[in-house]
């Protein structure tokens, strides 16, 4: 999988539901800090949150 390709189309997603890092993050019971390192590349989100995002 392509880090980067994925937290770019989740970042746009994120932005198309006009949500704030934070935001998403509360919705899915994680610090906003995962959510930016899955949008910069330098991680991926735990198979268990692949059907929230």
């Amino acid at each position: 999988m392509d880090q980067l390709k994925i937290g770019k189309f989740i970042a746009e997603m994120r932005k198309e539901q006009s949500y704030t890092q934070r935001q998403l993050a509360d919705i899915l019971g994680i610090s906003d800090k995962t959510i930016s390192k899955w949008e910069t590349g330098n991680g991926l989100p735990e198979v268990s949150l692949m059907m929230p995002l």
